[in-house]
């Protein structure tokens, strides 16, 4: 397999690619993981048709291409690589969210892999927040670049009303706060790769850094209204052999839960990722467990 191989088509225009004629697993060649890198710093997520050859070996095997696989800080137990995204443990994440960003070196990406599908329903979207960024205007931009927002794993995304929770979902939810985290990042990041400024936002946001509960409210939806403009997304209707691939550092999705009493199940491999550099130089720090 050779990069000549390979075709990369987009499926919206700010966000998104089909890449076809590449066989996923851990033993590409160096041109072929260069062109899959390219292909996602430049559409954000990369879609992959027909890959049922793909067990959970395979998809671990490929994900040490692109860097270190990581297990959840939380949600899954120690060494264990593969996170399951299961409708049957009352996982939903249903609002818009970048992965883990509780934490100072959340997730440079991630790769989904589709196991079990409902009929009809649980597509995912994604949003361009690099081009949320580049959309706003010159004064906001400016704004955006002095702020630092407190993100916290104690704000479940993937529950909306504690009160109608399953016992799945409680036990989801005692397990993914089972262990305080609070990190502060710059509202606007500087990706390492590419150089853009991207939005770094998304359901873990609880207030920015130096204001009060009511104005970091409407600030932060101010910010996050951009991110999810129509336009900078796309939707993403899974098939069985389906993979998805994305640049968490310059994304934010979430799943559409309008699928009922059929399972969805996907899993994950999650590459380690950097310490956010904000646009003044300063980077991301630990708030809870304090940095050592």
């Amino acid at each position: 397999m050779t990069a000549i191989t390979i075709a990369v088509s987009p499926v919206s225009a700010r966000i998104g690619a089909v890449v076809e004629g590449v066989r996923l697993g851990g033993d590409l060649d160096a041109i072929t993981v260069d062109t899959i890198r390219g292909a996602l710093h430049r559409h954000k997520v990369i879609f992959f048709r027909g890959q049922d050859h793909l067990d959970d070996a395979g998809q671990l095997a490929f994900g040490r291409l692109l860097g270190d696989p990581i297990g959840h800080p939380t949600a899954s137990a120690d060494g264990d690589l593969i996170v399951p995204i299961d409708s049957d443990h009352g996982v939903v994440a249903d609002r818009w969210h970048t992965d883990v960003t509780f934490v100072p070196a959340y997730p440079l990406a991630s790769i989904l892999r589709a196991v079990q599908l409902p009929d009809v329903g649980g597509d995912t979207l994604w949003a361009n927040t690099a081009a949320a960024y580049e959309d706003l205007p010159a004064p906001l931009k400016a704004f955006a670049d002095s702020l630092r927002a407190v993100h916290s794993n104690r704000y479940d995304y993937a529950a909306a009303d504690p009160d109608k929770f399953s016992e799945a979902q409680k036990d989801y939810r005692e397990l993914f706060e089972s262990t305080a985290y609070e990190t502060e990042h710059p509202l606007v990041r500087v990706h390492p790769i590419t150089g853009e400024r991207t939005l770094l936002a998304g359901a873990f946001v609880r207030r920015l850094a130096g204001f009060d509960a009511e104005d970091s409210t409407a600030l932060i939806e101010l910010f996050q209204n951009h991110v999810t403009r129509v336009e900078n997304t796309v939707r993403w209707q899974w098939r069985a052999g389906d993979v998805a691939i994305w640049d968490n550092r310059a994304t934010q999705h979430r799943v559409i839960g309008d699928f009922v009493g059929t399972r969805r199940l996907l899993h994950r491999v999650t590459i380690n990722g950097d310490v956010p550099v904000g646009v003044d130089g300063s980077s991301s720090r630990a708030l809870q467990p304090a940095a050592a």
